[in-house]
């Protein structure tokens, strides 16, 4: 092969390894000239050279500070960093000295909107969990505040969510059922959330929220649809009025359970459930229709309550055959913490449910919270939040409360109606405080059917069909992962379902990782761009050139397939230049531009893959290799035997190069 001497220095032995990395960062570039036409080749550099440490403290700065977070506290006294110390950790700090009444006016308005809200569904949740109605409320009224401290989002309203009380109540109702060991139960039920406090404060600790991105967007389309299917249909027991109703969580034993217990339906409860379930579902579809009118759909629940309430109470002596809450226990959050159980045969279930409800619930939370800083222009902390919401949890576990996290719906509402800090938060609590100091008594005669309709009218926003209608549009292995996370909820359990859409999910990881995209490229008449053959027909390969694209890292998991890829790929195009009676190939270049790293098996197959084709006379040269892809090929060695003629900045200077190389040969 013929070599530009004016860009090129030869060295007889691998002693001159430093001396070539001198000349790749110190030579100037050449200017050459192609078809009449000048063009200067740039030499291609290695990164400024690092110690192990500093290269250390930049790989886990990029990790896990990819914000900076601490940018703010350069150049301040210490005063200044103190006050600002307090501000990061605190929020309440950053917003309270600008607090004034027009904000608060806005924030109270807000707060008794979405208590409205969160009371009747703080009781229907509760029961969603198999836990007695009052640990509803108080999980509406400890958490709320303690967000309002550390939280940095400003319309995320505080309080149980669907979605972790049916996984909490699914996973602990399998190991120890509340009719069996009620005692028992809440002590798993408290210690659940302790540990689901535990873990999330701990992933924002350490900045690990990285960790939640395994329940990709199509995961929990799926998993939620299932969720919320499933809900939707436990809550036959109360909308016909069954006594006797299975705990199981498949859709085939719900069913079945519902038409083997036939006898125990009750034409009032059906009646009675069914009309406020109808007005419920108006109500929401009102408010999804003319948001102005938010307000209906945020006062349904608690205006069904009343009116069922009274209904019951009125007619009772002919109602008989209608379900009731029952009496409720006055009075604030009575302490939990002894209660915390931390040995003995169930606390595996206990922390396992407690991981499990706090990805969903983190995961959940932080997407709401994002969501809403997003349509007000200002930003939350994603580690920040997780600390706050562990914190809570934390709490919570020890005031009698169980796994909350921010809800939509209720965070819907609260921006909705104006909240502007998390001041609305603390008016919702004080709500819930007023309602079980004095209004318990008042739920006595709150028929279950209600409670069954307001869950039912919560957890159907949860199918979201118009999302898996795209993801079978834009990528069948996301729609799978929806499928199999949906069917697994349906058929099998909550946690087997959830576990499945994970294992899909990370299989598309891998499947991306070893078996990354290549492809052919060819130039584009008229420019110096290079692109996919089979994407843009316009491109023309290059005579004597076969030039591939590899469009991820290379590593031990692809360094195999990539090597036989790129054979295959060599070989294909020599039959295609046979058959097409093109001029003989004579090398070959690959396109690093989108190869962000290597490691030594990646460097291995370069090397390998560089003595295959020197046998079959055709010469290897990378295009656009990155900084650490550089300076990995400098420290094996490799990048000596490739030389200053087998490394380009670009694809196109690196075909005149060659090309001009070429011409120049007697």
């Amino acid at each position: 092969m013929g070599i530009n001497s004016n860009r090129v220095e030869h060295y007889s032995d691998s002693s001159h390894a430093d001396q070539l990395h001198t000349d790749i960062t110190a030579t100037a570039p050449v200017t050459i000239t192609v078809s009449g036409e000048t063009m200067t080749v740039h030499n291609v550099c290695l990164p400024p050279q690092k110690s192990t440490l500093q290269k250390l403290r930049h790989r886990l700065s990029e990790i896990f500070f990819p914000d900076d977070p601490l940018h703010g506290f350069k150049n301040q006294s210490r005063l200044r960093k103190l006050v600002l110390a307090l501000q990061f950790f605190f929020p309440i700090f950053e917003w309270a000295p600008n607090y004034n009444f027009t904000l608060l006016r806005s924030d109270v308005v807000s707060g008794l909107t979405i208590a409205s809200l969160a009371i009747p569904q703080g009781i229907s949740y509760a029961k969603l969990a198999n836990l007695p109605p009052i640990i509803g409320l108080y999980s509406s009224f400890v958490p709320p505040l303690i967000y309002s401290v550390l939280g940095s989002s400003k319309h995320l309203a505080v309080g149980p969510v669907s979605i972790a009380s049916l996984v909490m109540g699914t996973m602990l109702t399998e190991a120890v059922p509340y009719n069996q060991d009620p005692v028992l139960y809440l002590k798993l039920a408290f210690t659940a959330t302790f540990f689901a406090g535990v873990f999330q404060a701990t992933l924002g600790l350490l900045r690990l929220g990285f960790v939640i991105d395994f329940l990709s967007k199509a995961t929990l389309v799926g998993f939620m649809a299932g969720a919320a299917v499933i809900v939707s249909l436990q809550q036959l027991k109360g909308l016909l009025g069954i006594v006797h109703f299975t705990t199981k969580m498949q859709i085939i034993p719900v069913l079945s359970s519902a038409i083997q217990h036939r006898n125990e339906w009750s034409w009032q409860t059906i009646v009675m459930g069914f009309c406020f379930l109808a007005f419920l579902l108006a109500t929401r579809h009102v408010g999804m229709r003319k948001p102005k009118l938010f307000w209906v759909s945020a006062a349904a629940p608690l205006a069904s309550v009343i009116l069922s309430t009274l209904l019951v109470t009125l007619f009772r002596s002919k109602l008989h055959g209608i379900a009731t809450i029952g009496h409720l226990e006055k009075g604030l959050n009575p302490p939990s913490s002894n209660m915390l159980y931390f040995h003995g045969q169930f606390l595996g279930v206990a922390i396992k449910t407690g991981i499990i409800t706090g990805i969903l619930s983190l995961t959940e939370g932080i997407a709401v919270g994002r969501t809403f800083a997003a349509l007000n222009d200002y930003q939350v902390d994603g580690n920040k939040e997780m600390i706050a919401i562990g914190i809570m949890n934390m709490a919570g576990s020890c005031s009698s409360c169980y796994v909350t996290t921010g809800s939509f719906s209720r965070s819907a509402v609260n921006a909705n109606a104006g909240a502007k800090t998390v001041v609305s938060n603390v008016v919702m609590a004080s709500t819930v405080l007023v309602t079980l100091l004095f209004l318990m008594p008042l739920f006595h005669y709150t028929p279950n059917l209600i409670l069954a309709a307001i869950i039912i009218t919560a957890v159907i926003g949860l199918i979201d069909y118009q999302s898996a209608v795209r993801l079978w549009k834009v990528d069948k292995l996301d729609f799978l992962a929806c499928l199999s996370s949906f069917l697994g909820v349906l058929m099998i359990s909550v946690p087997i379902g959830l576990a499945i859409a994970v294992g899909v999910s990370v299989f598309k990881i891998l499947l991306h990782v070893t078996r990354p995209n290549t492809g052919v490229l060819g130039n584009i008449p008229g420019t110096q761009i290079y692109q996919n053959v089979n994407r843009y027909r316009e491109a023309k390969r290059v005579p004597s050139f076969a030039i591939l694209g590899i469009e991820a890292p290379i590593y031990f998991a692809n360094s195999t397939y990539l090597q036989e890829r790129i054979l295959r790929w060599i070989r294909e195009e020599e039959e295609w230049l046979a058959a097409n009676n093109g001029s003989s190939l004579k090398c070959v270049i690959i396109d690093m531009t989108a190869v962000t790293g290597i490691d030594t098996s990646g460097l291995a197959m370069m090397k390998e893959l560089k003595k295959m084709l020197e046998k079959r006379s055709l010469q290897l040269v990378l295009a656009n290799p990155g900084g650490s892809v550089m300076e990995k090929l400098h420290q094996s060695n490799i990048l000596e035997s490739f030389g200053l003629e087998g490394v380009y900045l670009t694809v196109d200077e690196a075909v005149a190069d060659i090309s001009s190389s070429w011409k120049s040969q007697p």
